[in-house]
């Protein structure tokens, strides 16, 4: 991003980098013949979480096996000698992106060591914020790092533990870490789940004709047919055999504070979370942003795809007509060849054209899920300009960015979000739209079916909004005492 003082050159700018991007989900199968396929099938419903690589572990009740790829799950899990490689009626996968430290493959997860008591296997998804110094320490205590991935910080914490059983040890592991968490851990008798204190990500246990599934989100559930139980509550840790499955509570109980970016774009819509429709959540936030930031206006457009619930639920409270004013083009990815800057100044329209028919001579209102740098937003609303809009009025259905993330969403550093450094004029003018608005932090809880103002409610995780971060961010801290910028947990440490 350029300084704060120009306009940014959006035509040669990375609009891949004006995204907000979840690093992992996780997905595990205890007892089933079919454990490595039915966990290739939940990791395709949770590619959202995580685009650049993918893993899966498993064990036939004799060795482990480990497949991992860089690319979609598709590519690298789709073909039947891959999972009959993955031998077992166990197994453990992950997918994720990578954040400043470049997706390379000894990142990919799950981890895997072989430990005193045998084989361990880990996946995760969150982030450490104390990951950097226990990595140090470790270390410096004779440690030899194979990764730049804070789960293998885990692995050598179970390691280092004198406790006497793996369960033991493992949550020996847990007591040191701080931030965020939600694993999934395999061993040749066991598979273990497991939420930090805070319930920051979420995690949910299923069934399938006797099998006990673990997964990031219930959208991983319906697609192997499986019966949700219930989610993993925070700071719970769940150990499966083949006697069934043992709660366990090793920390003190808290509040669960689960991160509020779930509802606002990182879940499928056709999850449910914490009880909650995902989808209905998100068009209950579109209502809200139209009651609190009306507008006269002839058609309501989404930002595909996660503005759609949203400008759904502002359509129905405003009574304007909903219309598709933007096409995207679903077969573009991250991996498109630019070769030559004028394919790459195409910018925004290789993934997104604007809809002519429904734009050309109308007010519409622009519903997007969240602005980062608004370098995309840039694009989007010269697009509906060059389309014959009459005027563009962007509305979004999050509270403004002002924070960097530290908790397992790749967020840039404060000074490059367009709302940590302009006020909203200033913002409106940089986007070039006729009118900004965003919904408040008070919508955002009402969307959810909370009153932010009372006493009793649920306190999410919403640091991304209000800077209040709920565990202490040690790597942080240390660094900014050093005169430096955010860490990345998975940037290469020298």
């Amino acid at each position: 991003m350029t300084d704060d003082t120009q306009h940014p050159d959006v035509d040669g700018f990375d609009l891949d980098g004006d995204t907000l991007r979840e690093e992992c989900g996780v997905f595990g199968v205890f007892g089933h013949d079919d454990a490595a396929a039915l966990t290739a099938l939940g990791m395709h419903a949770l590619q959202h979480r995580g685009q650049e690589a993918a893993g899966v572990v498993s064990y036939d009740g004799g060795r482990f096996h480990a497949e991992r790829r860089i690319g979609l799950v598709g590519d690298s899990f789709s073909k039947a000698s891959t999972i009959e490689r993955l031998a077992g009626r166990t197994a453990v996968g992950h997918v994720r992106y990578s954040t400043t430290g470049g997706t390379i493959l000894r990142n990919v997860q799950p981890m895997f060591a072989e430990l005193a008591t045998g084989g361990l296997a880990i996946a995760h998804n969150g982030n450490i914020t104390n990951g950097l110094a226990l990595r140090r320490d470790l270390i410096a205590d004779g440690a030899i790092c194979q990764s730049t991935s804070d789960t293998e910080v885990i692995l050598h914490l179970v390691a280092h533990s004198r406790k006497p059983r793996i369960v033991e040890r493992y949550i020996d592991a847990l007591r040191a870490l701080e931030g965020a968490y939600s694993l999934i851990a395999l061993t040749n008798k066991k598979m273990i789940g497991a939420r930090d204190p805070h319930g920051i990500r979420p995690l949910v246990l299923g069934e399938l004709n006797g099998a006990y599934i673990l997964a990031s989100e219930t959208c991983a559930l319906d697609i192997i047919g499986a019966r949700f139980v219930r989610e993993i509550e925070n700071g719970e840790v769940v150990v499966i055999t083949e006697d069934g499955i043992e709660s366990l509570r090793p920390f003190p109980r808290m509040p669960e504070r689960l991160c509020i970016f779930e509802y606002v774009y990182f879940s499928r819509p056709d999850s449910v979370l914490a009880g909650r429709s995902v989808y209905d959540v998100r068009r209950q936030m579109g209502m809200q942003l139209a009651e609190e930031t009306p507008v006269a206006a002839d058609v309501v457009i989404p930002v595909p795809d996660s503005g759609v619930p949203a400008a759904i639920g502002y359509a129905q409270a405003s009574g304007i007509p909903f219309e598709l004013g933007i096409i995207r083009n679903h077969y573009v990815g991250r991996t498109f060849i630019e070769p030559t800057q004028q394919i790459r100044a195409l910018g925004v329209k290789l993934k997104h054209n604007a809809n002519r028919a429904v734009v050309t001579g109308k007010r519409i209102v622009l519903v997007d899920d969240s602005v980062v740098r608004g370098t995309t937003s840039v694009k989007i609303v010269q697009m509906m300009r060059d389309a014959g809009a009459r005027e563009v009025h962007l509305r979004v259905a999050s509270p403004p960015i002002t924070h960097p993330d530290f908790y397992g969403i790749d967020t840039p550093d404060k000074r490059s979000l367009l709302a940590a450094t302009h006020s909203l004029d200033e913002m409106r003018d940089f986007i070039g739209a006729d009118s900004l608005a965003f919904v408040s932090i008070d919508g955002l809880y009402r969307s959810v079916g909370f009153d932010a103002r009372d006493s009793s409610c649920p306190q999410f995780t919403d640091h991304c909004f209000t800077g209040d971060y709920p565990t202490t961010l040690t790597d942080q801290l240390d660094q900014a005492g050093k005169g430096g910028q955010q860490l990345s947990l998975l940037a290469e440490v020298g």
